[in-house]
C-alpha cells in the first residue's frame, strides 16, 4: 500500500509552499488507494510555535486534505529516547561518531575550508576518536562512507547521483539529546511505513544523507519526489510581498478553499490538457507524480484571483452570504442584501472585496460631468433622467428585468438615445463612470433610495 506523509515543523503558520507539498502527497496517496499521515516535527525547540500545531490541522480541514490520523499525528518530541537509542547504536556499530568540537573550532574549520576553495564541510577531526556521547558537551555525528556514488531514482528528477565525499558527516543527535531531522525523519519514515516522501526540491541535496542512514539502519528506502519550488513573479525565491503569507491568511482574506486547492495544483503540476479547472475528487482521480515539472512554479496572484472569481461565481447567493463577516453585511441592511451580493457575485475576487465592491451601494457622489454622456448634452440628461424617474415611479414590481424595461420605454417615449438615459441613471445610482448596469444597481437600492438619487442628480444638474 502506498503510504505519504506530511512532516511540518510547527514553527509559525504554515504558509503556501508547506501546503502545496501537503496536497500533492495527499493526491498521490488517494489516487493510490493508499494513505496519508501527519506527522509533527518539533524538535527545532528554539522556533517551535504549540499555536502553530492547531494552524497545521485547521489548514489541512479547511482545504479538506485531511490527514488519515489528523487526530493523533505522531509527535517528535515524545520519541526522544527511541531516537537517543538509534544514535548510540550507530555509534556502537562504527556508523556514526562522537563529536566534541566547539562551534569557535567548526568556524575556523569552514572558514579555512573556503580558503583552500573547498566545500565548508566538517574537517572530520573527531571522526576516528573514542569518544563518549555527553549532553550538553558533544554531539554525534554520522560517518558517511568515502569514495562512494549516492545513487537514486527520483519521481520527479529522474536518475539522481551524488558523490559521498561531498556529503557532510551531518549532525544527527544534537548536544540537548534532541535528533536532527536527518535521523529522526528516516526512523519515523520507516515506524510509518512511508512509501513514497515527497517534499520541496531544497531537500534533494540532503537526499544522499538520508539514504545512507536508512542503508545503516537497515530500513527499505522510499520512493523520493521532490517537488519544484515556488517562485514570485520575478522568478526569485517567493517572498511574503508575492504571496509566502501563512495559509490561514488567505481564508481570512476570503478565498475559498476550493479556489486555493485548484491553484496550489498548478504550482508545479499541471494535466497535460487546456484544463484550467479542477475540484478536489477530479484531482484524487487525475493526479499523476508524472506530470509534476521539474522547473520553478511561479506564484502568480492574479491567476489565484481568476481561479477564484470562478469559483465564487458558481455559489449561490445564500453561500456567500454565509462567508461575509456579519458586521460587514450589517451595512448593507437597508437594501435587499440578497440582491447586493448578487450584484457583486460576478465582480470581486474574494469575500473580502465584498464591501468595497460595493461601496456606491452605500454612498453615491455623482459629478455634473460624469453624469453626462460623452455623446450627449446637459439638456439631454436631465430630459432623460427626468423622463427614467417617471417611468420608474409607475413599477409595481422593481425587478432588473422590469427596471431595464421602463428605462428602454423612458429613451423611446421621449425620443432620446440610451446615453440619454441608461448612463445618467447609472451614474446618478452609483456615482461611478464604470459600475454595474443601472436595472441591477436599482433592484438592490430599492425603489424609494433610486428616486432620492435620481433627484439628487437632477439637482446637480440643474444647479
Amino acid at each position: 500500500m502506498v503510504i505519504t506523509r506530511f512532516a511540518p515543523s510547527p514553527t509559525g503558520d504554515p504558509h503556501i509552499g508547506n501546503i502545496r507539498t501537503a496536497l500533492f502527497a495527499y493526491l498521490f496517496a488517494k489516487n493510490q488507494k493508499g494513505k496519508f499521515l501527519l506527522r509533527i516535527e518539533d524538535t527545532d525547540r528554539k522556533r517551535h510555535d504549540q499555536a502553530a500545531v492547531k494552524s497545521i490541522k485547521d489548514a489541512l480541514k479547511w482545504l479538506q486534505i485531511v490527514p488519515d490520523n489528523i487526530d493523533n499525528p505522531k509527535v517528535q518530541s515524545e520519541h526522544l529516547e527511541e531516537y537517543k537509542k538509534v544514535a548510540l547504536k550507530l555509534v556502537a556499530e562504527s556508523k556514526a561518531y562522537v563529536c566534541i568540537c566547539t562551534q569557535k573550532q567548526l568556524k575556523t574549520s569552514r572558514e579555512k575550508a573556503k580558503k583552500e576553495g573547498k566545500p565548508p564541510m566538517y574537517d572530520k577531526n573527531c571522526r576516528e576518536k573514542a569518544l563518549k556521547y555527553k549532553e550538553d558537551k558533544s554531539v554525534i555525528r554520522m560517518k558517511v562512507p568515502e569514495n562512494e556514488k549516492v545513487k537514486f531514482i527520483d519521481a520527479v528528477r529522474g536518475k539522481v547521483e551524488f558523490d559521498s565525499n561531498t556529503v557532510d558527516d551531518q549532525v544527527i543527535l544534537k548536544s540537548d539529546g534532541y535528533p536532527t531531522y536527518h535521523l529522526a525523519h528516516v526512523i519515523d519514515d520507516h515506524e510509518m511505513q512511508v512509501t513514497h516522501v515527497i517534499r520541496s526540491e531544497e531537500w534533494l541535496s540532503s537526499t544522499p544523507k538520508h539514504i545512507l542512514l536508512h542503508q545503516m539502519l537497515n530500513f527499505k528506502i522510499p520512493q523520493y519526489a521532490h517537488l519544484p519550488i515556488i517562485l514570485g513573479p520575478n522568478k526569485n525565491k517567493l517572498s511574503k510581498r508575492d504571496g509566502a503569507v501563512g495559509i490561514l491568511e488567505y481564508r481570512k482574506l476570503g478565498y475559498l478553499p476550493e479556489a486555493l486547492i485548484n491553484f496550489m495544483a498548478f504550482l508545479g503540476w499541471n494535466p497535460k490538457d487546456e484544463r484550467e479547472f479542477f475540484a478536489l475528487a477530479n484531482l484524487e482521480k487525475e493526479f499523476d507524480i508524472k506530470n509534476v515539472n521539474k522547473a520553478g512554479a511561479i506564484f502568480d496572484i492574479e491567476k489565484l484571483n481568476f481561479i477564484n472569481r470562478h469559483y465564487l461565481q458558481e455559489k449561490k447567493v445564500s453561500e456567500i452570504k454565509n462567508l461575509i463577516d456579519p458586521k460587514i453585511l450589517s451595512k448593507f441592511s437597508d437594501y435587499d442584501v440578497d440582491k447586493a451580493i448578487a450584484l457583486s457575485q460576478d465582480r470581486m475576487d474574494k469575500i473580502s472585496d465584498f464591501e468595497q465592491t460595493l461601496s456606491f451601494l452605500l454612498k453615491a457622489e455623482p459629478t455634473r460631468s460624469n453624469l453626462i454622456f460623452k455623446k450627449s448634452n446637459r439638456e439631454n440628461t436631465i430630459k432623460g433622467l427626468d423622463a427614467g424617474r417617471k417611468e420608474l415611479e409607475e413599477l409595481e414590481i422593481f425587478s432588473a428585468q422590469n427596471i431595464k424595461s421602463a428605462l428602454e420605454k423612458s429613451v423611446e417615449k421621449a425620443n432620446l438615445s440610451n446615453g440619454d438615459v441608461f448612463w445618467p441613471v447609472r451614474v446618478a445610482l452609483s456615482g461611478l463612470e464604470k459600475s454595474p448596469p443601472p436595472e441591477q444597481i436599482a433592484e438592490a437600492l430599492g425603489k424609494e433610495e433610486v428616486a432620492a438619487r435620481i433627484n439628487n442628480a437632477l439637482r446637480i444638474l440643474k444647479d
